[in-house]
């Protein structure tokens, strides 16, 4: 029987990169880092073997998608932000197996759902990223497979990702995993003006943004996620959720929805980056 072996919500910030290159941001995200890599470690402690990735930088526009292919291997650039990732190099095994799974649960449980497993279906730096850090100096017989899905679901119901999380651990705990679950996105995504920009690259945008950020992560600190998913919508409206926050929705569909009640144990204290609101914490299972 499988399961999930470890949950976390986490920040996948492309200065993360710039912070390993010299130059006057050098270590500038090493906290960040340092998250990544202590996720990974009791990820693999625990015994995972697959990580699956709930990616905001994935856009879809219809359906929920799953990127499971035999596996992933190229060198990435960001179309978005090329002076901070390019040239990142990568490889990994997939999962194409769990995927269909996955897919199979989520579309019985009524949320249209497509598995790929197409060669050039390529990744998203929210999984790329934190996938390289987690990985990051450990060899490679150690490795976990991939699975990439897509979290920035433009035109869909935050139910819906709700019910596809908890369509995803049926599905893992059908198989013969253990799975490292991430929702790769930030809190707040109000990025700076491009004239601000430079100034922003370690602000929040908005100190409204900063401050509601700050109750959701107190919230989370007393495990009160009934009143969190209440203000979920809300949240994502008016903070610009990245990919409407439903990566989060997704995770906590996982979980148990509303009735989450574990405190969440912050791995990375929020900071602000280019505007926006960022985070790794760790989110103790309910079982």
């Amino acid at each position: 029987m499988g399961e999930v072996v470890l949950a976390a919500k986490i920040t996948h910030v492309p200065s993360m990169y710039l912070s390993e290159l010299p130059g006057k941001h050098q270590g500038c995200r090493q906290a960040a880092i340092d998250g990544h890599k202590e996720i990974g470690r009791r990820a693999r402690e625990l015994g995972a073997d697959t990580a699956v990735v709930f990616d905001v930088h994935w856009l879809v526009n219809s359906g929920f998608h799953i990127n499971c292919g035999e596996r992933f291997e190229g060198i990435y650039t960001s179309n978005e932000l090329p002076h901070f990732i390019k040239d990142m190099r990568y490889r990994y095994r997939g999962n194409p197996a769990l995927g269909e799974n996955i897919a199979a649960a989520a579309n019985a449980a009524g949320v249209r759902t497509l598995a790929h497993n197409i060669p050039s279906l390529e990744l998203e730096y929210g999984t790329l990223v934190p996938m390289r850090y987690m990985h990051m100096d450990v060899p490679e017989e150690q490795h976990l497979s991939v699975i990439s899905i897509a979290a920035w679901n433009a035109w869909h119901r935050l139910e819906d990702s709700f019910t596809f999380g908890a369509a995803v651990r049926r599905a893992i705990e059908a198989s013969d995993r253990k799975v490292l679950v991430l929702a790769s996105g930030s809190l707040s995504h109000r990025f700076s003006d491009d004239r601000e920009a430079e100034n922003n690259l370690h602000k929040w945008t908005r100190e409204f943004d900063r401050q509601v950020d700050m109750r959701v992560v107190e919230l989370w600190r007393q495990g009160r996620f009934r009143e969190f998913c209440a203000m979920l919508p809300d949240y994502a409206e008016h903070c610009y959720g990245e990919g409407g926050m439903h990566d989060t929705a997704m995770l906590l569909g996982l979980l148990g929805g509303a009735d989450y009640d574990k405190p969440v144990e912050i791995l990375t204290e929020p900071f602000g980056s280019s505007g926006t609101g960022q985070i790794n914490a760790v989110f103790p299972l309910p079982w």
